[in-house]
């Protein structure tokens, strides 16, 4: 099923920036209005409980009254206090939370197209509540749906705009951490690794120093931080980061984090060739997806163990695996995740001497991933596969092209053992030529990159 994004908010005749929340009136500009309205003077409307100069200071917007004002005020007025604060009323403001509600809840279980459709349909309460805090939490939901659905542009416009509005002082430093959280997300996704690192560090002192509670924010920067170092090679901060993640988790019963950093988990134990632990942490993970009915992750375990089962020698097993998780990707219409099962298939098959087989999974895995930016490691796989999988085949100019590509692809990401895999495909394809040379030059320049020191 291909993929039908949302065109932006200015595309869909929508205002965009802060002031679109800001359309009703202010505060003390409604009480006002409401005060006179009940034919009362600031001295009446004042009682005992405070003095004529405060409701004054209050109706010229030079004092903010605490929740408590708010609402004596509002039944001194006979309103409800959602609309003295905001102008709308509590139903009003309760019809948008619900939607955005529905619409977290899609995103939460990997339904994509219909968050982004249940956002949009939200974006007209919310902004008619006039709730700043509203706006910004469509904001953040729907940035994250569009992220994770390889429109990261716009995720970022979304953001950006949020970031805007959080820096006025009715916000803490947690709902600022919150959206540099999220900027961080965008940017590892287009392979920005430092900048992402440099956001999610920036989004922990914010929650450190806001004395708030922050376990929520802290667990998933870990998890994603985690991702980050694994992908500058540096493993140990990714295990510490991932034991982080796992000790949040755990504490909070918190059976979609715990299966996220079961997950990561299992990729750094199966980086360090402890196969049968990342599988057990895989099937970990998998046991919290299952709890949870998200079949969108099963599926994506489901291809972790594939990979793992065949380095343990099970072929058979692997590959029932990998199918399927390809069938539910298909089902869920998740064409990403259809194309890494494919690919992962097209190892396999290379792997087991199936060439002509892993052509064509690799070409399959191409055209599912077509031009997303947020796959560009899964574009490099393909590619590596393809070549590889050409050159058993004696097919060596074709086999140049797709290591070329795959070489472009890799030179994208913040990762070495990428690019030294295909310099070193490129050093096989080299000696098959003859040209031992050039061959050398490759894999001396992948194994000065997988090594520590230089030779």
């Amino acid at each position: 099923m291909l993929r039908q994004l949302m065109t932006p908010r200015a595309a869909r005749g929508i205002p965009t920036g802060a002031a679109q929340t800001t359309r009703a009136p202010r505060l003390g500009e409604r009480l006002r209005q409401l005060r006179i309205a009940a034919g009362l003077t600031q001295t009446d409307l004042a009682g005992d409980r405070f003095s004529k100069e405060y409701v004054s200071q209050i109706e010229r917007g030079k004092t903010r009254p605490t929740a408590d004002t708010i609402e004596w005020l509002g039944l001194r007025l006979g309103v409800d206090a959602g609309f003295l604060q905001s102008g709308v009323s509590a139903d009003e403001r309760a019809k948008a939370e619900a939607i955005l509600a529905r619409a977290d809840a899609l995103l939460e279980e990997g339904l994509l197209d219909e968050s982004i459709e249940e956002y949009a349909r939200a974006l007209p309460a919310v902004l008619g509540t006039g709730a700043v805090e509203l706006h910004v939490h469509a904001l953040k939901g729907e940035a994250m749906a569009h992220a994770h659905n390889g429109d990261v542009k716009t995720a970022l416009a979304m953001l950006g705009e949020a970031r805007v509005v959080v820096e006025r002082e009715e916000f803490s430093d947690i709902d600022r951490a919150e959206v540099l959280y999220r900027l961080g997300v965008c940017r590892y996704l287009l392979s920005s690794i430092s900048t992402a690192v440099g956001l999610f560090n920036e989004a922990l002192a914010l929650g450190e120093q806001s004395g708030l509670p922050s376990d929520e924010l802290r667990l998933n920067v870990f998890s994603w931080r985690s991702r980050c170092y694994r992908r500058q090679r540096d493993y140990e901060a990714a295990r510490e980061d991932v034991e982080l993640a796992l000790e949040l988790a755990e504490a909070r019963h918190d059976a979609r984090a715990l299966g996220a950093a079961y997950f990561q988990a299992s990729v750094l134990a199966e980086r360090d060739g402890h196969w049968v632990l990342a599988r057990t942490y895989a099937e970990k993970a998998k046991a919290q997806y299952e709890e949870l009915s998200d079949r969108a992750n099963v599926g994506r375990l489901l291809n972790n163990l594939g990979g793992l089962e065949f380095l343990l020698g099970k072929p058979e097993q692997a590959v029932d695996h990998l199918k399927h998780s390809f069938a539910v990707a298909l089902e869920l219409g998740h064409e990403e995740e259809a194309a890494t099962a494919i690919s992962s298939l097209a190892q396999i098959h290379l792997r087991t001497g199936d060439v002509q087989r892993a052509e064509e999974q690799a070409l399959h895995a191409l055209q599912l991933i077509g031009d997303r930016k947020n796959m560009i490691d899964e574009v490099g796989n393909a590619r590596l596969v393809l070549g590889r999988a050409l050159l058993e085949q004696g097919r060596l100019d074709e086999a140049e092209v797709a290591f070329g590509e795959a070489d472009n692809a890799f030179a994208k990401l913040s990762s070495g053992s990428h690019r030294a895999a295909a310099w070193i495909a490129q050093g096989d394809l080299a000696t098959k030529r003859g040209d031992e040379r050039h061959a050398a030059v490759l894999y001396r320049r992948a194994a000065e990159t997988l090594q520590d020191f230089r030779f």
